[in-house]
Formats: structure tokens, C-alpha cells, sequence
């Protein structure tokens, strides 16, 4: 019977390691004091998880894992690395193709060549990764990165430093994944980063600047490029609020002039709003049959209109190729 006491460490799932006590309290897997740079582990580490040893809460920082092979074939559940630390592991041309490593830090880590297909890294660090030709398809990050979710909470203690300093690193960790979804070919993919790379710097900029304020409008217009149906819903807002704006204040039409009226009956006033409706759209394409023409101050609202319009289709025409061409 073995009296040797075992490794104290139980991940916050409640998982507990049955390895033996190194004497510092932990096994060597999971004693974070133990110095592991440089350590060739790949092979040791492969054998730990086939004999069915917890993978949770490992202590890797700086380890050699080159090549490392963590793959359950036949298995649809991979191996969890949850809560593990990887910092600055060189994990190249590791396997770990639809591995769990949630609550963990991949911070600096190595994982050129490596395979990530499929990884859940939910509420993982990623900043700094090393991802030069790295298998980045399908990952799970959960709604945010972790370093989005701490900014939000630094934004509620008014810690402004604190939280430009995590959204920063936040856009860095999309600006990485981008550019290896990019280099993947994978370029709806390397799009979602991309807007989402932009949404950290628009964060950064001080409130009701004008940087922050133009960002604003662009994503609200075009989500930064990658999204042409925000391009669609502002140009059916923009028609029905100049079509509002005819109905209230005017347009010529046959001679004279039409505009809500208190005085007529709803079928006509509703006749007048199709009519005004009609007149937004033509003046929003800038086709201008010229069957209704503006007056008063409705000339300056449809001026506006054709401007905004014309350019909104040019714009629109750009996105969706770019959209449609990746």
C-alpha cells in the first residue's frame, strides 16, 4: 500500500491530482515553483496523459514541448488543459486539435506550426502568441477575451489607465489573430478579427473626442469595412427619415403641394406618405425622374439625401465585394 502523500492540487472544477507529493506539497506537473525552462517534457508529457493524469492546472511555464501530440483520436472530447500556464512554452508543431484550455495563459507562448483546430481558449491570455503558420480555424474564445472582460470591470472602478491598458491588449491579441487567419487564408475569419481589432482601439479613445466620435459613425455606417448590411440599415433609416421629414414640411407633386394634413382624411395623408416614400427613394438613388420636386427647405434635406446616397451605394458596392470576394 502506497503511504506517500499525493499532490495537493485540486483545479476549481474539483478535479484532484492523485501524483505523488515532489515535498514542496505539489507533484511536478503542478508546482508552480518547480523551474521547467528548457525542460525537453514532450514525451514525459505525452505518456502523463495517456495514463489518464490531470491535465488541469499544469505548471509549464517556459518548458520545451516541442512537437507535443495531445490529440484523442477517436475521441470527440479532447484533453483539458484548463487553468494551465503555458507562459513563453515553445509549443511548436504541437498538437492539440480540439483541446480545452480554458482559464489559462498561452501568454508568449511558441506555436509556430502548431495545430489549434478546434481549441476552446475561453477566458485564456493570448497576448504575445507566436503564431506564424499556426492552425487557427474553428477556436472558441467566448463571447470576449479575457483581457475585454477585465477592461470592462476596470471601466466600472473608473480605472481608466488600467482599462486602455487592456484594451490594448486586447487589439493586439485580434491584430495577432487576424494576421493568422490571414495567412491561413481564412478570411472571414481574419474579418471578425479585424472589426473586432478596431472596436478595442475605438474603446481607447477618450469619450466624445473626435477620433471616437468618427469611429463611431463608421462602424455604425459600415462596421469598419466588414459588415454591408449595416450599410443596408442605414440607407432604409436614412430614406424613411427624409421620407418623414417630405411628409411633414412638403413636396410639389402635379402642380401643388403635398404634406400632411390634420384637415384630410388617413387615406390620403397615407397616399402622401407613399408618395413622399417614393420621392426619398428616388432622391436617395439619385435617379431624379423629376415626377416630384422639392420646395422650401426640402430642397436642402433632399440635397443631403443624394450626396448621402450616392454615397452609401459606392460604399456598399465596396464592402460587399470585399465580403463577397474573401
Amino acid at each position: 500500500m502506497n503511504n506517500k502523500p499525493l499532490c495537493q492540487y485540486e483545479s476549481p472544477d474539483g478535479h484532484k491530482c492523485q501524483e505523488i507529493d515532489m515535498g514542496s506539497g505539489y507533484c511536478f506537473w503542478h508546482d508552480s515553483k518547480f523551474d521547467k525552462s528548457g525542460l525537453e517534457l514532450t514525451q514525459k508529457l505525452e505518456r502523463y496523459a495517456k495514463r489518464g493524469g490531470l491535465l488541469q492546472g499544469l505548471e509549464l511555464k517556459r518548458a520545451n514541448l516541442e512537437g507535443l501530440n495531445l490529440v484523442k483520436f477517436g475521441n470527440h472530447e479532447g484533453y483539458d488543459l484548463s487553468y494551465s500556464n503555458f507562459y513563453r512554452a515553445n509549443l511548436q508543431g504541437a498538437h492539440l486539435f480540439n483541446s480545452t484550455i480554458k482559464n489559462a495563459s498561452l501568454m508568449k507562448a511558441d506555436l509556430r506550426d502548431a495545430n489549434l483546430h478546434c481549441c476552446k481558449l475561453e477566458n485564456t491570455n493570448l497576448l504575445g502568441m507566436k503564431l506564424d503558420k499556426t492552425r487557427i480555424d474553428n477556436l472558441y474564445l467566448g463571447g470576449k477575451l479575457l483581457q475585454e472582460k477585465q477592461a470592462s470591470e476596470a471601466l466600472k472602478e473608473q480605472d481608466l489607465d488600467e482599462a486602455n491598458d487592456l484594451f490594448l491588449q486586447s487589439e493586439e491579441i485580434y491584430r495577432l489573430l487576424r494576421k493568422g487567419a490571414e495567412q491561413q487564408g481564412l478570411f472571414e475569419m481574419a474579418g471578425k478579427y479585424t472589426y473586432s481589432e478596431l472596436r478595442m482601439r475605438h474603446a481607447q479613445y477618450p469619450k466624445l473626442s473626435k477620433r471616437r466620435l468618427v469611429s463611431s459613425f463608421v462602424d455604425m455606417l459600415c462596421g469598419y469595412g466588414e459588415k454591408p448590411e449595416n450599410v443596408i440599415r442605414f440607407s432604409l433609416g436614412m430614406i424613411i427619415a427624409c421620407a418623414i421629414c417630405y411628409f411633414i414640411f412638403g413636396i410639389n407633386y402635379n402642380d401643388g403641394l403635398i404634406q400632411f394634413s390634420s384637415q384630410a382624411s388617413w387615406s390620403d395623408n397615407l397616399s402622401t406618405l407613399l408618395n413622399c416614400i417614393y420621392f426619398s427613394v428616388v432622391t436617395f438613388t439619385t435617379l431624379g425622374y423629376g415626377d416630384i420636386t422639392p420646395t422650401g427647405i426640402t430642397r436642402l434635406i433632399a440635397t443631403v439625401e443624394a450626396f448621402t446616397g450616392s454615397f452609401s451605394l459606392a460604399l456598399f458596392v465596396v464592402v460587399f465585394v470585399k465580403r463577397m470576394t474573401r
